[in-house]
Order: C-alpha cells, then structure tokens, then sequence
C-alpha cells in the first residue's frame, strides 16, 4: 500500500495463520516518510527501512535465532553496530522481558531504529545509542550484559568498492573497525558468564578466534549457513565466551533445497522468530 512519502508493506500470510508474540502497542498506521516502506518482520512487530539503503537481511535473521536459540533467556542484551535495529527488535519480540541497547553510529540508521522500536511499542525497555561502539563512553556499563550480538562488516577498506547508496558502506566495510573491534567491545560489557554472538563471512573464521583471542573470548560454537544446497557456505554464525575448550563444530544450516524451496530447518527458523509459513 502506497501512502504520501513511503510504503506500507502488506502482510503475506496463509489463511488461519495467527502472529505469535507480544502484540505492538501503536495506536496509528505505521507512517513511512520519503524512500521509506515498512515491513513486517516478527509477529505483527514492524520495521521502518529505507528503500534505497539498508535493508535487514539473512544474517540478521540468523544472527539473532542462535542468539536466542544459544542459552538461557538473556535479560540484558547490547546489539553493536545495531543498524536499523534488527537483532535487537527480534530479540525484544522473542523475550518480552528482556531489555536492550543497540549502539549504531549513523544518524539515519539510529533514527529509523529508534522509529521502529517506538512504533512496536518497546520504548520502555529498548533504546538506541548514537555512537561508535570502539567509544566506552557510549556504553558505560561494563560487564552488564548477559547477551552481546552484532553482525560486523566483513570487508577490509580498499577490498572492494564501497557503495553509494545511503547506510550501506559502512555495513559492509569496515570503517569503524571488524571483528575485532566488536570482540574488543564485547569483552568489555559481557557479564562472566555471558556470551557474544556474531557472525562473520565463512572464510573468517581463523579471523574470529584470533580477534576473540585478542580480547580474552574463546570460540565455543559455530555453524555455517548455506545459501542453497550445493553452495558453499555463505556465511558462519558462532558464539564466543570467556569459557576455554572444543569449539562445537554444528551442522551446516541450508536455507533452500536443490529445487530452491525453503528447507524445514529454515521453516523451524522462521517459525521460531514469529515469521509465517
């Protein structure tokens, strides 16, 4: 549905198909501005994005379902380099009593979040912070957080040609650092026995346990997702935590079959984040 200035998406749901979850508290119609649609994206949770710039994805979706899938109900999460808020608002769905903070450092992107968050209704235990997640005093609270995730750009400037669409370099390379930087972040606000869950392009993974190394974390899980079988891995979710050991090697996740059709791993996915058959 076209309305002035942006695009209010429409459900796309099976006959008999109810949204699970906390219910969003708007009283209004969702309102997109200029280059902006809104989606649905848990339940009847909707995300304001723009249409010519950062876009939720794959990795978001996965990053946060072993987020919430790798241990007990977190009560205080702090997403990194959150974007337009999608880990933390999947996670805010699927734990009605956790509380949030999302650090993102470009104004648009935290605007668009904190619109999202508001418009669920999450505004009293979900907030986004404008800042560089490398900056403490962005986050002054160390070891808080049960439950740290992010999605880092996996680029390194001057490998690849940076886009110029509005948010989308900075999600793709890394001008406010890697993996790195994010593990750095995460070892500083991470409770003792909270864990970290990331994710990374697949051929990183030597990467991951030398940054997770740098900061005092260990690798504990990992699992490549496969875009369709028969591809190589897409990319590596893992979990890291201050714990030493075996890292859990897990099965690969393949989202679509030969055919191209979405495979019952996937539809588990799905299901277990509030998104319809």
């Amino acid at each position: 549905m076209t309305v002035p200035g942006g695009i209010v998406r429409p459900a796309r749901r099976p006959a008999g198909w109810r949204a699970p979850g906390p219910p969003p508290r708007a009283a209004t119609a969702p309102d997109p501005g200029p280059h902006e649609d809104v989606c649905y994206l848990a339940g009847d949770w909707r995300i304001f994005q723009r249409i010519d710039g950062h876009r939720w994805s794959l990795d978001d979706l996965v990053t946060a379902w072993y987020a919430a899938e790798s241990g007990p109900a977190p009560a205080r999460l702090v997403d990194l380099g959150c974007g337009i808020g999608t880990v933390l608002m999947l996670l805010a769905w699927r734990f009605p009593a956790l509380r949030g903070v999302g650090i993102e450092a470009q104004e648009l992107s935290v605007t668009l979040a904190r619109r999202s968050i508001a418009w669920n209704g999450a505004e009293d235990r979900c907030a986004v912070r404008l800042g560089d997640l490398r900056d403490p005093a962005v986050v002054p609270e160390p070891a808080a957080f049960d439950l740290v995730t992010g999605t880092p750009p996996y680029l390194p400037p001057g490998t690849a040609t940076e886009s110029a669409r509005v948010q989308v370099a900075p999600c793709h390379v890394e001008q406010r650092g890697g993996v790195e930087a994010y593990c750095a972040a995460a070892a500083r606000l991470l409770t003792p026995d909270g864990r970290f869950v990331t994710c990374a392009a697949a051929s990183q993974t030597a990467r991951v346990i030398r940054a997770a190394a740098e900061s005092g974390l260990s690798l504990v899980r990992r699992r490549d997702v496969v875009p369709r079988a028969g591809k190589p891995p897409l990319f590596t979710v893992q979990v890291l935590q201050r714990s030493s050991g075996p890292c859990a090697i897990e099965p690969p996740l393949v989202v679509r079959d030969a055919e191209g059709e979405r495979t019952p791993e996937f539809h588990a996915l799905r299901h277990a984040m509030g998104m319809p058959p």
